[in-house]
């Protein structure tokens, strides 16, 4: 009986046929660090450069401006940035520290000032202190211009003012915790709040200079399987090639022992300017990475190989690795064929991300071993889990069975078109959805499909033929 009295006509639309089937994005990276600038503890969407600056520039030690400055030389690339600076723990004072000679009426600190105190800046008696902007101006990386004509040349100064503390800096800030009575989180725990705040969720996990640790690794892949994504871990610096080939061991005693398919292994750490220091420094593999996949997934897209792609704006290479196309017994190829990701650099090549393998390989040599196949995968069945939240709760009748099936097989034909998968369908079994199990409002749908492999390996059999001189005239 209808819920109100009605002597007429009325029209009910119901909802049968086909739904669309959005595509998650895909190109979305989690990053874990430190700067003093920026908000803390919570999660903060960052789409271009303009939103990193933020963050504050690229110092030395502080990995969220410089993973940042990695990622968007890439040319695209969302990132959700968790900073958990904490200056108390992460800041230590620098009292009084004697300058060098002050030169052409310049000078600067021996570190990076960091924090919120400003430094303060005495003659080298300590009974005068200056005043910025009237005796000196001061940039974020301690570069002092004089203006007080009484500071000459020769002369010394003393500074107070903070500096990095990155022993402060533990593997259980990075790792987070979720308070049991606000249920506040920090460090990774931030991202279980991602798709609630943004509409999407992580599809990469970095922590530069930290997933190094076991324990953080440990961590990430945690919050890969969560959120279906990929861990991207760093070998850590100063690893040789034996020492991560070792790291993949039962011996290892480094953060490459794993065959999480949600693991990715770079290895080594790749050269880049450093502004604040005016030299060239290692840096960990991950942020170009990430920058690199992020790249490829709004380029070409997120079924498409991030492997035989050049990282832009690297140097080169912690430790040489040697490679060349055509042979075996390179580096590069045996860091691949323990499933770890490296650079390919070879003459004219350029520093190009070289390889395709999670850490699951070589242990499982299924195709969902390469990523770009586990990530088509992921994409697919979130994009279709998704869009069944209009379906829950309706009757179980044919009309709606056939609207399901159809709406994801109209979603499987627009993947083939673009190239995302080789093929696949979505069907009903009626012999897998019992009366019982669909009285208890359980329904099954299958899922068949295969995202294309990447072209890893080409071989040609060739053939001296002798017949083929018959064609001499």
């Amino acid at each position: 009986m209808a819920a109100n009295y009605l002597h007429g006509v009325e029209t009910i639309e119901l909802l049968n046929g086909t739904v669309p089937i959005s595509v998650v994005k895909s190109a979305v990276i989690g990053l874990v660090g430190i700067s003093p600038s920026g908000p803390k503890q919570t999660l903060t969407l960052v789409n271009n450069a303009q939103d990193a600056a933020q963050f504050g520039p690229p110092l030395t030690g502080l990995n969220i401006p410089q993973a940042l400055d990695a990622i968007f030389k890439q040319g695209a690339g969302t990132v959700l940035v968790v900073n958990i600076w904490d200056e108390t723990a992460m800041a230590t004072t620098v009292t009084d520290e004697v300058s060098a000679a002050v030169a052409s009426r310049k000078v600067k600190t021996a570190f990076n000032p960091v924090g919120a105190a400003a430094v303060v800046v005495k003659n080298s008696a300590g009974s005068t202190t200056y005043t910025v902007g009237t005796d000196y101006t001061i940039d974020v990386y301690g570069n002092l211009v004089i203006l007080n004509a009484a500071i000459t040349d020769g002369l010394t100064l003393k500074f107070t003012y903070k500096k990095l503390n990155a022993a402060g800096v533990i593997a259980a800030l990075v790792i987070g915790t979720v308070d049991g009575s606000t249920e506040a989180r920090t460090g990774f725990k931030c991202f279980v709040d991602s798709y609630n705040l943004f509409g999407f969720k992580p599809k990469i996990f970095i922590a530069p200079g930290y997933s190094s640790l076991n324990t953080v690794a440990v961590e990430m892949i945690a919050q890969a399987d969560l959120h279906k994504a990929f861990a991207y871990l760093d070998a850590p610096a100063g690893t040789t090639v034996a020492g991560a080939i070792a790291g993949r061991g039962p011996a290892s005693t480094i953060n490459f022992i794993t065959a999480s398919k949600r693991a990715r292994l770079f290895f080594p750490m790749l050269k880049a300017y450093d502004i604040a220091t005016d030299t060239i420094i290692d840096t960990p593999y991950s942020q170009w990475a990430a920058g690199v996949r992020a790249a490829v997934d709004s380029n070409e897209g997120y079924w498409i190989s991030a492997s035989n792609h050049e990282i832009k704006g690297i140097l080169g290479t912690e430790r040489k690795i040697s490679a060349a196309i055509n042979d075996a017994t390179t580096d590069a190829n045996l860091l691949n064929e323990k499933g770890i990701t490296t650079v390919f650099n070879s003459f004219g090549t350029g520093l190009r991300l070289w390889g395709n393998r999670s850490a699951s390989f070589p242990a499982s040599t299924a195709p969902s071993n390469f990523e770009n196949v586990q990530r088509t995968a992921d994409i697919m069945h979130e994009s279709i889990e998704l869009a069944m939240l209009q379906f829950v709760d309706k009757p179980i009748t044919q009309a709606v069975i056939d609207s399901v099936r159809a709406s994801v097989n109209a979603f499987i034909r627009s993947l083939i078109s673009r190239g995302a998968i080789v093929d696949g369908k979505c069907t009903y079994n009626p012999a897998l959805n019992s009366a019982p199990e669909l009285a208890a409002g359980h329904v099954l749908f299958s899922l068949d499909f295969m995202p294309p492999t990447p072209m890893e390996r080409i071989t040609f059999n060739s053939f001296i033929d002798i017949n083929l001189l018959a064609s001499i005239k």
